[in-house]
């Protein structure tokens, strides 16, 4: 019966985490530039030479100094994110709506005062986020205001869309939607919805919420398919150019749509998860097969893997 079960899951091209981290991430990325994308203020610098948006950056926190000067620096912003450089899944993220009188209001509505959020930025600093439990920094970035599109199928939070590159070329897609499960993050495994994106049009289908397939998002009732994912094209581009900034062959490229500027570079992941094939109800190995098989004239630019990765999937 095991058996079976496994040769159905190799016949629909299922990627398993073993043959992901042997066949792909250890063969296709240089250990030694995955500094490039755990660290987010380096990510930044680099898409900034390939002019790939991504936020503003308000304030960098790079010592315990730098801490007393954090509110003077923010007093005229209304919103801002903040991340530890070398964060994952989320964890250190502190999303602050507007100032109050004692503190900051965060997106959630819970309010802080300004010494709990001093002291956050301290636990930043002290690497406590850190994939490596090292020293960290605390980034500010401007507050995305996310575009509506998705606004009927989000709880609080900001959507973002991940896409899987594979030698430069747009593999897979979903968009994560934020539940109240999630707390308004947009992270599956703290339970945000992952709906997948048909490739060739940029169109949402069926989605997957704590590894069960759903259609329609547990808070607002509303149906996650047949949603047109604006800038897809330009996003697709985007993500393909992470190839060229980075070096690393097999990537998760998080990207947010802001209303006012467009698609973000958000950030990179050189160890994407593989929950993406059950939102998309396909798997990656075949389309990772196809692109081993594809001609060589196909990796010449961004532009022409894009094209390709349109034409075939």
């Amino acid at each position: 019966m095991i058996w079976q079960a496994f040769r159905g899951l190799k016949k629909a091209g299922i990627l398993g985490i073993n043959s992901r981290n042997a066949d792909y991430i250890m063969r296709c990325n240089p250990r030694s530039f995955f500094p490039r994308v755990d660290n987010k203020m380096l990510t930044k610098k680099l898409a900034e030479t390939h002019h790939i948006p991504t936020p503003p950056l308000d304030y960098l926190v790079e010592t315990h100094g730098y801490i007393a000067g954090i509110q003077e620096a923010l007093g005229g912003h209304d919103g801002f994110v903040v991340k530890p450089a070398r964060g994952s899944g989320g964890s250190g993220i502190l999303l602050i709506r507007n100032r109050t009188e004692g503190g900051y209001a965060t997106q959630s509505g819970e309010v802080i005062s300004f010494e709990d959020f001093s002291y956050h930025v301290s636990e930043i600093l002290s690497g406590i986020f850190s994939l490596s439990g090292l020293e960290d920094l605390a980034i500010v970035e401007a507050l995305i205001h996310p575009d509506p599109i998705f606004a009927a199928v989000t709880f609080l939070g900001v959507p973002d869309v991940r896409i899987v590159v594979y030698r430069g070329v747009p593999v897979m897609s979903m968009v994560r939607l934020p539940t109240k499960a999630s707390d308004g993050k947009a992270n599956l495994h703290r339970g945000a919805i992952g709906a997948g994106i048909e490739m060739a049009e940029g169109i949402t289908m069926s989605a997957v919420h704590l590894s069960q397939v759903i259609t329609h998002h547990p808070d607002t009732a509303n149906p996650v398919s047949g949603i047109q994912v604006p800038y897809w094209e330009k996003m697709l581009w985007m993500a393909a150019e992470t190839f060229e900034i980075t070096g690393l062959g097999y990537l998760g490229v998080d990207l947010v749509i802001d209303k006012d500027r467009g698609p973000l570079l958000l950030e990179l992941n050189a160890r994407p998860g593989l929950a993406i094939q059950l939102a998309n109800g396909k798997g990656l190995r075949k389309r990772l097969d196809q692109i081993d098989r594809a001609p060589s004239d196909v990796f010449t630019t961004s532009e022409t893997r894009v094209k390709w990765a349109l034409n075939n999937f």
